[in-house]
C-alpha cells in the first residue's frame, strides 16, 4: 500500500537542472512535497528561512554559500535540519569536509536514484525514532504505515492531501498552527495556494472526522489558526 509523505518537505539544492529535476521527480513519485533552488544564494535563502524535515545540497553549488557554506549557516543558526550533501569528490578529506560542516550523511556522484531514496528514508527516520506508528486524538487513530484512519472504529476515507492535513495536526495537536504553517508542510514551496484553500481542506477534514461524531476534535483558533485537539 502507498505510504502518503506530504507532510515531509524536502529542499534540494542543486545547480544542475538535469539532477535537480530527476531528483525533484523521484522524490514527488515517493509522495513528498519537494522544493529545488539552483544556487547558493537563494539556496541558503531558503534553508534558513523555511522549515525543512530534510535538505539535499550540492557541495559545490555556485553563489556566495557553497553547499558547506549552507550547512555551517544553518548550524549555526540552530536549525537541525537533517543534511544529505552531494560531491563530485569522493576523496576521504571532501567526504569528511561535509560531515564536519554539519552534514548527516554525504553520497558521490554519480549515485543510483535508489540509494538516494534509501538515504533519504534513513534520514527521514532518525528524527521521529520515538513517534509512534499510530497517531491518537480521542477515538480517531491515523496509522502511518497502513495509511488507516479510524474514528470509533469506524473507516474514514481520506484524499491524498486531507490525509496529509489530519497528520500534520495530529503531529502538532495541541498547538495551533497557522495557514502559512499549514501551507509550507502539506504543500510545495512554488505551489500556488492560498490561505483560503487551508480552509477548503480544514472543511472536508472536518466533514469526514467531526461532523458524523459527537465530539468535535478539529478547531479554529481565531487569530491563531487550527489545532487538533481532544478535549
Amino acid at each position: 500500500m502507498k505510504v502518503y509523505n506530504y507532510y515531509m518537505r524536502i529542499l534540494v539544492i542543486e545547480d544542475e537542472h538535469k539532477i535537480a529535476h530527476a531528483l525533484k521527480k523521484a522524490l514527488q513519485q515517493e509522495s513528498y512535497a519537494v522544493d529545488v533552488s539552483y544556487d547558493g544564494d537563494d539556496g541558503y535563502a531558503m534553508a534558513t528561512t523555511e522549515p525543512y524535515d530534510l535538505a539535499i545540497i550540492d557541495r559545490m553549488i555556485p553563489g556566495e554559500y557553497d553547499g558547506i557554506g549552507i550547512i555551517k549557516a544553518m548550524r549555526e543558526a540552530k536549525i537541525h535540519t537533517p543534511v544529505l550533501i552531494l560531491t563530485a569528490k569522493g576523496t576521504i578529506a571532501d567526504r569528511t569536509a561535509g560531515l564536519d560542516a554539519g552534514a548527516d550523511d554525504y553520497l558521490v556522484k554519480p549515485f543510483a536514484l535508489d540509494e538516494l531514496l534509501a538515504r533519504v528514508r534513513a534520514l527521514l527516520r532518525r528524527p521521529v525514532e520515538m513517534q509512534q506508528t499510530i497517531l491518537t486524538a480521542g477515538d480517531l487513530s491515523l496509522n502511518t504505515i497502513t495509511c488507516e484512519v479510524k474514528r470509533a472504529n469506524k473507516d474514514i476515507h481520506l484524499t491524498g492531501k486531507e490525509f496529509a492535513l489530519l497528520e500534520f495536526l495530529l503531529r502538532n495537536q495541541g498547538r495551533p498552527s497557522d495557514k502559512d504553517t499549514i501551507i509550507s508542510h502539506v504543500w510545495d514551496y512554488n505551489a500556488d495556494v492560498l490561505p483560503n484553500t487551508v480552509e477548503v481542506y480544514v472543511k472536508y477534514l472536518r466533514q469526514k472526522i467531526d461532523d458524523p461524531f459527537k465530539k468535535p476534535l478539529l478547531h479554529t483558533i481565531r487569530g491563531f489558526g487550527y489545532k487538533l485537539e481532544a478535549k
